[in-house]
């Protein structure tokens, strides 16, 4: 899989209309009335003026499934852009120094072997799109960025 970066900006432009925005652990970010999603060359900087936040991540290689997994996943999972799936939900992910701590093998028996957090995510597809990307490396506040497309 190739790198794809991409920003998330909120602002007063973009293809999303903001409904709400809810912490669930920590701090909130702000709200705005819209959510562009572009490349990062393409997107506004936070110094433009009503832009309230700006998340950027990045999609890479697969670094918690099995091979199995990904078969699975790639047989139903539906690409981001469908003209029908008109909502979206956007969740930043900040993990713990505990958390990095571990090693990559450690991370995966949590993920899916103790939480079943794919098999879960199985479930939901192909109605739900979805992309993660890494944000850790990027330095930017949030270590996930987990994008999801829906239909009303």
């Amino acid at each position: 899989m190739s790198v794809i970066h991409t920003a998330f900006v909120a602002g007063l432009s973009g293809g999303w209309r903001i409904l709400r925005v809810d912490a669930v652990v920590g701090e909130s970010l702000a709200m705005a009335g819209r959510l562009a999603v572009a490349g990062p060359g393409e997107a506004q900087s936070t110094a433009t003026p009503g832009v309230q936040w700006r998340l950027d991540g990045a999609t890479g290689h697969a670094r918690y499934a099995t091979r199995h997994e990904l078969d699975t996943l790639g047989a139903v999972q539906q690409g981001l852009g469908r003209p029908e799936a008109r909502r979206a939900a956007l969740i930043p992910i900040r993990k713990n120094p505990a958390w990095w701590a571990l090693a990559q093998d450690e991370r995966r028996a949590i993920l899916e072997e103790q939480s079943h957090h794919i098999a879960i995510g199985l479930e939901y597809l192909p109605p739900i799109a979805r992309r993660l990307y890494h944000a850790r490396e990027l330095g930017q506040p949030f270590d996930f960025l987990t994008w999801f497309e829906y239909a009303p």
